[in-house]
Parts: structure tokens; C-alpha cells; sequence
């Protein structure tokens, strides 16, 4: 094995980031060093390459950025004992502490001191990364590459779509970002009757049609509480899922679901909300739930059968494939609001 490797590099604290050779993560007793095959990029990677407000306070250059991917086990510490060389892998990049309430009584997605592998330590964007067994998922060599690369988010959706009752019910999705695509997938396949996705830009919303929702909106064209409605009997959607962090989305959730229904929010706020408790959320009598990250490992398992089953088609929703040189040129792609999640290959090739 090389002792050097190429990386995508955040070196200083400002916009960009830039391909170095660096040296291939050493591992320790409990860790596992992958070869990466293929890595996606998130929103959070286009904050840290952008130098926005988070991530100044939140990052500390130099970073390799980076927490999707799958790859293949290459070496392993002297106490590790689950996985082998040559196994096909991804990992949860949430590394929790162990030690905490939460992460004690069940709850380690919340884990108080929680660090995130290409946040707040050297992540994917590489040809190798270093994981601590204790995160590693071993895939089943049937789940396509492509699809291995993008568990992460994946799991966010399915976290966000089984925190409650959902067979049967009618669900809206707020935001078609990457997860609010893999929502649709997800609410189709564990048996959702309707799906609604609401989206203010177009290539989104024509990648929802591929999903399949059953009705998309355009909320800035259409009155989608009046459709909504409309589509369910006068009740209002079941189910809510908030994905765009936005302050009219959060309003439009409220609005359309239904009495006795629920909300789940994932998309993330750059500033205070304004809600009326008392007629948003207690004469409704509604649920509200806050989603961060998977259910550690529960949300591993169920999308894991749900791939292995068939019942996810996610093609749509990947719109380029890049070798990890073009890194720069796919975060500017990313800007455009034409891309949704791109994937990235170490070795420059497919």
C-alpha cells in the first residue's frame, strides 16, 4: 500500500477547498482503514466549502470534508474482530460517545458529544478514510455502488418517514432536496396512499414525478393547502415531513396537516420560527417531532431491507457522477440548484 493518497483538502479558513496528496490515515486498535469507491456530496459539504456562518464556527481547517460513501475494507487495528479485509462497507459518521443518557438509554443519534467523521475530524472525500469498527455497516455486495454511497441521507429519510404510523396514510413532503426525494421512495414502498411533494424549483419537482409522488406543487404558482385539501377529503395530509428548513415551508406544514396527525422536521433553520402553539399545534392536537440523523442502528436495518428487497428506486435522484479532481467544478454544479446529489469517485472513474 502507498503511504501518500489523494484528498479533497479544506486547508485554510475560507471559501474553496483544493486535491492534495496528503498521507493515508493511520488507524488504531479499534479503527478500520476503507478504500473508498465512491463518496456523495451533502449540503453540509457545500457549507464547508462556501466558509458560511456554520461553518466557521463549527470547523477547524485543515479538513478533509466528506461523511457518504461505501468501500472496501483494506486494513484493520489488532483488536478489531467484526469485519475483514475485502469486506464491502459504508459507515454511520456519527461517532457517539458512548458514555452520555442519551447514547445509554438507547438514544445515541442525539449522543451529547457527538463528533462527525468529515466535520469534525478527516472524512471521504479521499482514497482512504479511517472508521472505528464501531461505525462500520457491512453491505451486502448486491446493493449497487451508487446506492451504498448514499446511505446517510438515505437513512435520514427513512428515520424521518417510520417515527410514527405510516401505512395507509396520506404524507406531504415539504422540500425536494436529496432527502425529500428519497422520502417519496420510502413512503411509497412501506405503503403510504398518497404522497404529496411540494417544491419551489423545477428540476426538484420534475425528479419528484420520477419518484412517483402522486401530486407535486409548486408553492409558489399554486395554494397547495387548498389542493391538499382537496385530495384529502377536506382533512389535511396525515403525515407531514418538513425537509427545507424554510420559513414558508414550516408555515405550509402546519397548515396542511391534518387534526390529530403529525410532523416531523429535519430541514434545518437559519433563524428563529414564529408559531402560534396554540392553534398550529395544541387545538390541533398534533404530533411534532424533531429528526437528527439515524436511529443508531435500528435505521441502518430498515433501509438495509429495503434495499435488499427492491422497494427503493433511487436513480432519479442522482444527477452526475465526477472524479474527485472535478471536486470544485461540483460544488459550483451543486449551486445552480440543477444537480441533486452528485457522486464523487476517488479514482476518476465510474
Amino acid at each position: 500500500m502507498p503511504n501518500t493518497m489523494l484528498a479533497v483538502v479544506k486547508s485554510s479558513p475560507a471559501p474553496g477547498a483544493e486535491i492534495r496528496q496528503v498521507k493515508i490515515p493511520v488507524i488504531g486498535r479499534t479503527d478500520v482503514l476503507v478504500k473508498v469507491k465512491v463518496a456523495s456530496i451533502c449540503g453540509t459539504d457545500l457549507h464547508i466549502y462556501e466558509w458560511d456562518r456554520w461553518a466557521q464556527r463549527r470547523i477547524h481547517p485543515p479538513l478533509i470534508p466528506g461523511h457518504e460513501f461505501c468501500g472496501e475494507v483494506v486494513a484493520c487495528g489488532d483488536e478489531v474482530t467484526s469485519v475483514k479485509e475485502g469486506d464491502f462497507v459504508s459507515a454511520e459518521m456519527h461517532v457517539a460517545c458512548g458514555k452520555c443518557l442519551q447514547c445509554r438509554t438507547g438514544e445515541a443519534h442525539i449522543c451529547q458529544n457527538v463528533k462527525i467523521i468529515g466535520v469534525d475530524a478527516d472524512g471521504a472525500f479521499a482514497e482512504y478514510v479511517a472508521i472505528p469498527e464501531s461505525n462500520i455497516w457491512k453491505l451486502d455486495p448486491a446493493i449497487p455502488l451508487e446506492y451504498a454511497s448514499i446511505l446517510d441521507p438515505l437513512g435520514n429519510a427513512v428515520h424521518s418517514v417510520l417515527a410514527g404510523e405510516i401505512a395507509a396514510k396520506t404524507v406531504a413532503i415539504t422540500g425536494c432536496g436529496p432527502i425529500g426525494l428519497f422520502a417519496i421512495a420510502v413512503a411509497r414502498a412501506v405503503g403510504a396512499s398518497q404522497v404529496f411533494a411540494i417544491e419551489t424549483n423545477e428540476h426538484r419537482r420534475n425528479i419528484a414525478a420520477q419518484m412517483k409522488a402522486d401530486l407535486v406543487l409548486d408553492p409558489g404558482k399554486q395554494d397547495v393547502t387548498t389542493q391538499i385539501l382537496e385530495r384529502t377529503g377536506g382533512l389535511g395530509a396525515d403525515i407531514v415531513l418538513e425537509m427545507a428548513g424554510q420559513p414558508k415551508a414550516i408555515r405550509t406544514a402546519f397548515d396542511i396537516v391534518r387534526r390529530g396527525g403529525r410532523i416531523s422536521l429535519l430541514g434545518l433553520t437559519s433563524k428563529p420560527i414564529s408559531l402560534n402553539f396554540s392553534e398550529d399545534i395544541i387545538f390541533k392536537g398534533i404530533t411534532v417531532q424533531g429528526i437528527n440523523g439515524r436511529r443508531m442502528y435500528q435505521t441502518w436495518y430498515q433501509m438495509t431491507a429495503l434495499l435488499k428487497a427492491g422497494k427503493l428506486d433511487l436513480h432519479p435522484v442522482i444527477t452526475d457522477r465526477i472524479p474527485m479532481k472535478d471536486f470544485s467544478s461540483a460544488m459550483e454544479r451543486l449551486k445552480t440548484g440543477e444537480a441533486s446529489k452528485i457522486l464523487v469517485y476517488p479514482n476518476g472513474t465510474r
